[in-house]
């Protein structure tokens, strides 16, 4: 069974760069599980710190662009698409997962608070 998967570009507004980080969340049946990114790992490349944030909701997975609740600044999509495998069920255990998108098929990798993507294939690299 596959699930959905994002990485948005969250910013204090939308004019700005501002405050700039990524969100990375994976569909986890009624929320996402979420972690910040400080940028968007490089394909093949070093792993990048992952933060644990709050469960986000669904809809973040279908949004394009918006304004987050509370005034907490405006979010991108950036990439995304499927996934395949499961979630661990304790929220810090490690994910290894593989990813699909329109123009990359790989395997994601979070652990320690650090998240890796290798690559498949690459059509065009995000």
């Amino acid at each position: 069974m596959s699930q959905r998967w994002v990485i948005l570009q969250h910013t204090l507004s939308q004019e700005s760069l501002e405050g700039m980080h990524f969100d990375l969340l994976l569909e986890d049946n009624g929320s996402c599980r979420t972690w910040r990114l400080p940028c968007i790992p490089d394909i093949d490349g070093p792993s990048v710190s992952a933060t644990p944030l709050l469960p986000h909701k669904l809809h973040w997975l279908e949004r394009e662009a918006g304004a987050v609740s509370g005034g907490r600044g405006w979010a991108k999509r950036i990439v995304g698409g499927k996934f395949y495998g499961s979630l661990p069920f304790e929220k810090d255990g490690d994910i290894s997962i593989n990813i699909n998108s329109s123009n990359l098929t790989g395997r994601l990798f979070l652990s320690n608070n650090l998240c890796q993507i290798t690559c498949f294939s690459n059509f065009d690299v995000i």
